[in-house]
């Protein structure tokens, strides 16, 4: 109310993009560099008003310590609530969504030409990662395997350093994610647990995973002891729930307002490509696709829409944020047009144009026929809906004519 400084919480580097994970707490994080391409990120539960003079009152705690392979690191975190799962909103399947987009317009906002926005493809689908049956070869034995042919001449000489590390890196993945446990995604309603969303990787510096982790209730409050310490002495790092690959590199992500479905912008890798060295990810399309993940499944929607695009290489390639409200779906792009599509039978519905890149988009919270977005042409554009302009034209009370005025005044 004062604008009294409440809390101070460490965020290195400043791309973890930390989060709330309820109203009191926030989720850091730290980057700490263990090799020259393997790195630890450890994310911190840290309370949000920490005014406690007590010495034997946490403030912070960590949450997890998660490793990072062929030097990827942990960029976007959010997290879900799977207690709002009670009131989902359903998507159309994919044959009402195909149906739906080839009879819609795009209006095409801010600009003078009335071209309409060109009809989206149908991307390859990314693959979901399996995760590994319990009759499946463990991590450590592949591992042994590989170093066993290796001293016995089993494996090819020509194998180079980069691309001996990216053969460690798949196998180490394995063990990196445990396996779904049954009760993995609570279908009760009054659930407290939550999901921690993260961008990953394990085959180069490129987001191309998505990693999800449960935090349980106990994991949700800064009391009690420091969480991890009922490792094993072999279990150094935390492993995942689930990971997602989308074989492409990630430059967004936002949930539904019922924490039920993940949008991800993304931009493709080549199909079939091989990455030899970590430190040199493959070309990315222009073309951004936006995918969605049921969270309560953990599969894909099987429509994804391609109607964006981003021109900056894989080196220079950056985050381009979306948002979702009920019945919407916005996102950026670096072709200067926000774009705005409807959720539930995919269709583009307008584009808005900027005079440069637009980076950002948000919904009001309030009303989602309002949105935002923000561009490097140094504008913030705030949108309205035809629909919402004419009702609130409606509601003005219009000015009684000025003849109308006089005539009455002739009567009387």
């Amino acid at each position: 109310e004062n604008f009294t400084l409440l809390s101070r919480v460490r965020n290195k580097p400043y791309d973890v993009f930390g989060c709330w994970l309820n109203e009191t707490n926030l989720i850091s994080g730290n980057l700490h560099r263990i090799g020259r391409i393997t790195s630890c990120s450890v994310l911190w539960l840290n309370n949000a008003f920490q005014g406690i003079e007590s010495e034997n009152v946490n403030v912070v705690k960590r949450l997890f310590k998660i490793q990072n392979l062929n030097a990827s690191t942990i960029r976007t975190v959010m997290v879900a609530d799977c207690s709002r799962y009670d009131s989902p909103d359903l998507l159309l399947d994919y044959e009402e969504q195909l149906a739906a987009s080839s009879t819609c317009p795009v209006f095409d906002l801010g600009s003078d030409s009335e071209e309409e926005g060109a009809k989206p493809k149908l991307p390859p689908e990314p693959a979901v990662q399996e995760l590994p049956d319990a009759g499946g070869v463990p991590a450590e034995h592949g591992l042994q395997q590989l170093f066993d042919g290796i001293m016995e001449g089993h494996v090819r000489p020509a194998m180079t350093e980069t691309e001996l590390e990216t053969k460690v890196a798949e196998l180490f993945v394995r063990n990196r994610t445990k396996p779904p446990e049954p009760n993995l995604l609570p279908t009760d309603s009054n659930s407290k647990t939550k999901y921690l969303i993260f961008t990953t990787g394990c085959l180069t510096y490129s987001p191309h995973q998505i990693g999800i982790k449960r935090i349980l209730p106990h994991q949700m409050t800064t009391a009690g002891p420091v969480l991890g310490e009922e490792r094993r002495s072999d279990e150094f790092f935390d492993s995942l729930d689930h990971v997602i690959d989308i074989h492409g590199h990630i430059i967004g992500m936002g949930l539904s307002p019922d924490h039920r479905y993940l949008y991800v912008n993304s931009r493709a890798w080549p199909r079939d490509c091989v990455i030899s060295d970590p430190m040199q990810p493959p070309p990315i399309a222009e073309e951004i696709d936006l995918h969605v993940f049921d969270l309560k499944t953990m599969k894909e929607v099987k429509r994804a829409l391609r109607a964006h695009r981003a021109y900056t290489p894989n080196e220079e390639c950056f985050f381009i944020f979306l948002d979702v409200s009920r019945d919407f779906v916005a996102s950026g792009a670096e072709d200067r047009h926000g774009y705005i599509w409807d959720r539930h039978y995919n269709i583009c519905l307008a584009k808005l144009q900027h005079d440069n890149v637009v980076n950002s988009v948000a919904f009001s919270p309030v009303e989602q026929e309002l949105l935002l977005t923000a561009s490097d042409d140094t504008t913030i554009k705030v949108w309205r809906s035809p629909r919402a302009m004419r009702i609130r034209q409606a509601r003005r009370p219009r000015p009684r004519k000025l003849l109308f005025s006089w005539l009455l005044n002739q009567k009387s």
